[in-house]
């Protein structure tokens, strides 16, 4: 089978050939296939490249400056430090100015390199003054490499790429997923090969993903006060996803004498790493949404599989369960699909209730999931429509859009549907 390609790709090639004008930065979280898109792109140009993995074990392939030689030997091929990174830029460089058709510099995880904004900042500003014909691509897990350097340091002078969690269509392309597969096993690429067996995969979840994207990505990069209470808040959300919970009530199942104020700052954290988010309310008067009660929603329903300790089987037959699992994997869908543009929130006013609404601008779209496991009546649509209305409702599900088809499209082509 050819090897699948996610659409990214084809957006990096066509950045690598034009001018280099801005540095190219990817991100998203980690194991959604950053390394992979960036490695397929390099294969489909003529561009000569090279490839810079910062915690890798083994040396480049690139020869070691002979001004460094005595270093190499003393730390050895996992020495990535500042001077290192000039030294690997200043040797791109050259091949850049001797090659008829540039040259590429991909650096992965460049996060891990302390102050590397503000080297990367001097190096890129000189190849702009010179005319340098370099390209650079940064690589990093979010969200800290946007945190760190690229919204200060490097302002103005990056063009990201958001890579996000496999979509439906995609893990169905490349894994043969079905639709129920996929609302339990969700989208993780490397997870894929695994299903077949229920412990594995399990363990794959939690050792392989949960556990490097909170200790490496969260905690080893930000001041957090409470590292325990982070990680007891991602289990409990992951397992509650799909549920509207008061901050406060959350510290009293978390048992943690902390205040909202923290949980706030976690469950932000936690969304940018791309596991689990807390969607707020939307409401007349926007000011109050900050203060609201969150719903929470993992971005990736394997999250949520793996938490509960359900097999797929015994899944689908706690209904309740399977409703919060097909609710919570449209609120995914959402999340990683819409615009930087579009928001997606939740609306409850006492017994109404929409399931999420996307607003862009002055435009609300509001969506409901019907999973076939709850009741039908559309009462929280219907009172939604008449007190804000949107520019279009959706039911997915029952009667309405089927889900296959909703997790089809990106969030915001439901604002052009009339």
């Amino acid at each position: 089978m050819a090897e699948f390609r996610r659409s990214h790709v084809d957006t990096i090639v066509s950045r690598l050939s034009e001018p280099p004008q801005r540095l190219m930065t990817i991100f998203g979280p980690r194991q959604t296939g950053k390394t992979t898109a960036a490695r397929q792109a390099l294969a489909l140009t003529e561009q000569g490249n090279r490839y810079e993995a910062i915690d890798a074990a083994e040396p480049s392939a690139e020869p070691w400056p002979a001004s460094s030689e005595a270093d190499y030997a003393t730390f050895g091929p996992v020495r990535r430090d500042d001077r290192w990174l000039v030294e690997v830029w200043e040797q791109s460089r050259h091949r850049a100015w001797t090659s008829p058709q540039g040259f590429v510099l991909v650096l992965d995880e460049i996060q891990k390199i302390d102050r590397w904004s503000e080297r990367v900042k001097g190096l890129w500003d000189a190849d702009r003054a010179s005319g340098c014909p370099l390209h650079v691509v940064i690589l990093g897990s979010a969200p800290l490499l946007m945190q760190a350097g690229l919204s200060e340091s490097l302002a103005g002078r990056f063009e990201p790429i958001h890579i996000t969690h496999w979509s439906y269509p995609e893990m169905a392309d490349a894994f043969g997923f079905s639709l129920d597969e996929y609302v339990y096993f969700g989208g993780y690429p490397g997870a894929a090969p695994l299903t077949d067996d229920q412990e594995r995969w399990s363990a794959y979840i939690r050792g392989a993903l949960v556990e490097p994207n909170i200790e490496r990505d969260v905690l080893s990069m930000t001041r957090v006060d409470k590292p325990a209470l982070l990680k007891r808040l991602f289990e409990f959300g992951a397992l509650y996803s799909g549920q509207i919970l008061s901050f406060n009530k959350m510290l009293g199942q978390l048992q943690d004498a902390g205040n909202t104020t923290t949980l706030t700052r976690y469950l932000d954290l936690l969304s940018q790493a791309g596991l689990l988010t807390g969607l707020p309310k939307h409401t007349e008067r926007p000011v109050s949404a900050r203060a609201s009660i969150p719903k929470l929603n993992v971005l990736n329903t394997a999250l949520m599989s793996a938490a509960s300790g359900y097999t797929l089987e015994q899944a689908q037959a706690d209904r309740a369960f399977w409703g919060r699992m097909v609710e919570s994997a449209v609120g995914a869908h959402l999340v990683n699909t819409a615009s930087p543009s579009t928001t997606v929130k939740y609306w409850r006013d006492g017994n109404h209730e929409v399931d999420f609404v996307l607003h862009r601008g002055p435009q609300t779209v509001g969506v409901e999931v019907k999973s076939g496991q709850t009741p039908t009546s559309h009462r929280g649509l219907m009172e939604f429509e008449r007190r804000f209305q949107p520019r279009a409702t959706v039911i997915v599900g029952d009667t309405g859009v089927p889900l296959h088809e909703f997790l089809s499209e990106p969030a915001d082509y439901w604002f052009e549907q009339t």
